[in-house]
């Protein structure tokens, strides 16, 4: 049997999760859609905060704790490590979602399987606020 042409598109697996299939094909044999990698386990959501190595992102989640004795909230963070497929084209300030995978690395569990487009920038001490649309401007005559 011939190889498959190279200009033919090869259809993204389904991953039994409900995430939308990236719309770009890749060779890598960890991506959940275009290899052989199985998905299964927890599901998280966060932040990139990092893409300098090599298909690894870094993937922050923060989230708040009661500390009972001051009846005040504090903020934690946990930072998982997540194989990034390059078909999804992953960038540092996107929020994505996370699948628990086997063990890539010694510290690789997750894979990303869906970008949720960039997080909502925060200035320090303030909440991003969306602009207000523009008014139409009636000119008198």
């Amino acid at each position: 049997m011939s190889p498959a042409p190279a200009s033919r598109t090869r259809r993204a697996r389904d991953i039994g999760l409900d995430v939308r299939a990236p719309k770009q094909n890749c060779d890598d044999q960890h991506c959940p859609f275009h290899g052989r990698l199985s998905i299964r386990g927890q599901v998280l959501e966060g932040t990139v905060v990092s893409t300098a190595m090599q298909r690894t992102a870094v993937v922050e989640r923060t989230l708040l704790t009661r500390v009972p004795k001051y009846e005040r909230y504090e903020k934690r963070r946990r930072r998982y490590l997540a194989h990034s497929p390059p078909c999804l084209g992953v960038m540092v300030g996107h929020k994505v979602r996370i699948a628990e995978t086997r063990p890539l690395s010694k510290l690789v569990s997750f894979c990303i399987v869906e970008d949720l487009g960039e997080a909502a920038q925060q200035v320090k001490g303030e909440e991003a606020i969306a602009p207000e649309p523009s008014l139409p401007v009636k000119e008198e005559a």
